[in-house]
């Protein structure tokens, strides 16, 4: 069992690694968004660190990631989007592959829906339907790399 100043560390290094993840590589999407890796982190979040923990790193770092490239209007959803796709990842947390796979699309999909609705309300239903396919594309990439990083990265946090 963690101590508490152990679980704040790791939320901690797992927000700036989210941060990162999402600065590394930034690709516009049609609708002023982005695609980028951050989603990797946030899986790993949702999957390895304590539930409200997980949720904080991948709110924190993914929004101080919008903060940073100027997408500002983003990063209140983003952290609403990104700490709920932690706590949807977590619950295949401590389980088999399988399991982590259908959290982890459940989570990819919670993403996908959330800026959907965001996008909407900004731009209209009609035209925000044109970054489903690439939000799509950012959740696969961040299930696959995130199910390969997964296993290198549980035998050293739990």
């Amino acid at each position: 069992m963690k101590t508490k100043t152990q679980k704040i560390v790791l939320a901690a290094l797992f927000a700036a690694l989210a941060c990162i993840a999402t600065l590394v590589i930034k690709i516009p999407s049609p609708l002023k968004g982005y695609i980028n890796l951050g989603d990797c982190i946030v899986l790993l979040a949702g999957w390895l660190l304590f539930r409200g923990y997980g949720f904080m790193a991948a709110g924190l770092g993914s929004a101080l990631a919008d903060l940073i490239l100027g997408y500002a209007v983003y990063a209140p959803v983003t952290f609403v989007v990104k700490g709920t796709m932690a706590l949807a990842a977590s619950l295949g947390s401590g389980k088999g592959l399988v399991s982590k796979l259908v959290s982890g699309v459940a989570a990819e999909l919670v993403m996908i829906l959330g800026y959907y609705v965001f996008e909407g309300f900004m731009y209209g239903f009609g035209p925000a339907a044109i970054n489903i396919p690439a939000n799509a594309v950012q959740g696969v990439a961040g299930l696959v790399i995130g199910i390969i990083l997964v296993k290198i990265f549980e035998k050293h946090i739990k």
